[in-house]
């Protein structure tokens, strides 16, 4: 479709409208994960609360953290900022997790 733009002005901003289209979609995506992912582990912290089990799971954390890591790697994306992305979210739910137990 590109290619019958002649002018490459014209034609990198359709491309870039695309890529940006794409971007939009997937922050959707991520958004609405997000979501699903914290009804889940609210569900987990209340379960917790009413077992009277600790909020946090180091052993747990420090596995997620080494599989995220590693999908990162084969994802092409810096595994470190995976983990900083995981460790964030794990220390929200913890937040979260410490709510049901006060």
């Amino acid at each position: 479709m590109t290619e019958a733009i002649p002018d490459p002005v014209t034609r990198a901003a359709v491309v870039l409208k695309e890529h940006r289209k794409s971007i939009d979609r997937l922050d959707a995506i991520l958004v609405y994960t997000l979501g699903e992912r914290f009804k889940h582990t609210q569900a987990v912290g209340k379960l917790k609360a009413e077992h009277d089990l600790p909020p946090s799971d180091p052993s747990r954390e420090a596995s997620q953290i080494a599989h995220l890591e590693d999908l990162a790697t084969k994802a092409d994306l810096d595994p470190e900022f995976a983990k900083s992305f995981l460790n964030f979210i794990i220390q929200e739910v913890i937040q979260h997790h410490k709510k049901y137990t006060e």
